[in-house]
């Protein structure tokens, strides 16, 4: 593997930028899964690679340190650049069916479980929308956010029976860095069989979550500063992305004028200014 600090290379591949576009990372994980009689191995996932551009990060001052994260961080917004298409149609998708009086459902594990009910708590004084309206659910339940449930995410029984909550009119987004936990697995099973509209935002072009949602986002950052913390890039560009996909939802159903929102709950003194200028 061959790095610089604005891309590298692996497997004769060169990751410049935004590196690869949602088509190419379909397409790939196409062939791996119809063309490979093995399963994908973690130390086959992107994120769990050495980034060679960080491997002396250890005996770097502090300053040093803090400019190679920053360094890298820079990747992450190139790299959502190029997938801004398939986010777009996401948008569309989710939009379509709050119209129709659907629900937002963000599913995960670990740091992706917790992004996701990150997003949908912020919807509420955000956007004046119920609190259902946009939900987290992660592998191990509510206490898996403050506290690691090891294992949940090898569940796929465990997913199908959270995906429950699904309906015909709601959107399920399953979220993950590698983009293979039976949990999630099994969470597009059972939504499949809802007859759910399912999404997929991984940071992995060879994530079975790709194969399995009916529409794919493919955030492919790289390797990580500190190898396999995919709380770092890979949750960046979560995080990112899941700001586009509610906030543009909210813009298509009507929840601003202009750049205003015009529906946000004053539950507190900065709320109740923030109102109070908005329609002053």
């Amino acid at each position: 593997m061959i790095v610089s600090p604005i891309g590298y290379m692996v497997h004769g591949n060169y990751y410049h930028k935004s590196f690869k576009s949602k088509n190419t990372c379909l397409q790939s994980a196409n062939h791996d899964i119809k063309n490979s009689k093995r399963s994908v191995t973690m130390s086959e996932i992107i994120t769990e690679y050495r980034n060679e551009n960080t491997k002396n990060i250890d005996l770097l001052s502090t300053i040093d340190i803090v400019r190679k994260i920053n360094e890298e961080d820079k990747l992450v917004a190139l790299a959502i650049e190029d997938e801004t298409p398939n986010i777009a149609q996401a948008v569309d998708i989710i939009a379509k069916q709050f119209l129709k009086g659907g629900k937002l459902y963000y599913f995960g594990a670990g740091t992706s479980g917790r992004l996701g009910i990150l997003d949908a708590s912020e919807c509420p004084p955000t956007f004046g929308v119920s609190p259902d309206m946009v939900q987290g659910i992660m592998a191990g339940g509510d206490k898996a956010f403050r506290v690691a449930v090891e294992g949940a995410e090898d569940n796929f029984e465990t997913g199908r029976k959270d995906a429950e909550i699904l309906t015909g009119n709601d959107v399920c987004v399953a979220i993950s860095a590698s983009g293979n936990p039976k949990y999630l697995l099994g969470v597009l099973s059972k939504a499949e069989e809802k007859g759910c509209k399912t999404i997929a935002l991984t940071c992995n072009h060879k994530a079975a979550i790709l194969e399995e949602a009916g529409h794919g986002i493919c955030v492919e950052v790289g390797p990580e500063v500190i190898a396999g913390s995919s709380r770092m890039k890979a949750g960046t560009a979560q995080k990112m992305v899941l700001n586009m996909l509610t906030t543009g939802a909210m813009i298509k159903i009507g929840k601003t004028y202009e750049n205003f929102m015009i529906d946000l709950m004053p539950t507190n003194e900065k709320l109740k200014d923030r109102a109070i200028r908005i329609v002053s």
